[in-house]
């Protein structure tokens, strides 16, 4: 008597796109993610193949939902734009993110974040950098992968992302993130002022060049016969 093998089908994985937890624990820490990736997604919005996320779910390994992390910001190149639930690496041709930032709040631990940088190092981030925005706390620190491990970089002030080609400065009134051009990254807030500052300028260039054409057709009335 022949018995037929039975195919049994192994039901879906599931990869939950939230974890319930808010996506900030205070303003000032949500006001620089803000500002981080918006700023990436500035420099490169040119750039059709630059994936640009913030507390977007990374999952690198397939059939394992339990091995996710979700960065603050991360870049990934050589990834097309567009919207994502979650970033699943073996569906984005296996590449994993680049570049990779946490920004701390006061709840952040050390055995976080230190989960979290054996995460980092394990899938392959090149760059991973962490700010610590709290005024009495004022600290930047980075990590670049050199033979096949990230490493800590000595001086973070001045410092020039490999990737992205930002430079890192650090003073008292905290981080300031340069573009190549020299241009630094601004907070929804600053951008709004230079914007409104250019409206003025432009402006007041306007009534100077009414004026100015007005004052000569008064000459031109004057000297006319």
């Amino acid at each position: 008597m022949s018995t037929a093998a039975l195919s049994v089908s192994r039901p879906p994985v599931y990869y939950p796109d939230t974890d319930g937890k808010p996506m900030a624990e205070d303003t000032l820490q949500f006001e620089w993610i803000v500002t981080i990736k918006g700023g990436l997604d500035d420099l490169f919005a040119a750039d059709p193949n630059v994936f640009v996320a913030g507390d977007l779910f990374w999952y690198p390994v397939e059939g394992h939902p339990e091995i996710v992390v979700a960065p603050d910001t991360m870049v990934a190149f050589g990834r097309p734009k567009g919207h994502r639930m979650s970033y699943r690496q073996w569906e984005e041709g296996g590449v994993a993110p680049q570049v990779v930032f946490e920004v701390l709040s006061p709840a952040n631990r050390f055995g976080e974040l230190s989960r979290k940088f054996g995460f980092y190092d394990r899938h392959e981030a090149e760059e991973y950098y962490i700010y610590n925005p709290d005024p009495p706390h004022l600290e930047l620190s980075g990590f670049v992968r050199r033979q096949g491990r990230l490493e800590e970089v000595e001086a973070m002030n001045g410092h020039v992302s490999p990737r992205l080609g930002v430079r890192f400065e650090m003073g008292d009134g905290g981080l300031r993130i340069f573009r190549p051009d020299g241009t630094p990254f601004l907070t929804f807030q600053e951008l709004a002022d230079a914007r409104r500052a250019a409206d003025r300028r432009a402006e007041q260039e306007r009534q100077r060049a009414e004026q100015a054409l007005h004052e000569l057709e008064q000459l031109r009335r004057q000297l006319r016969p």
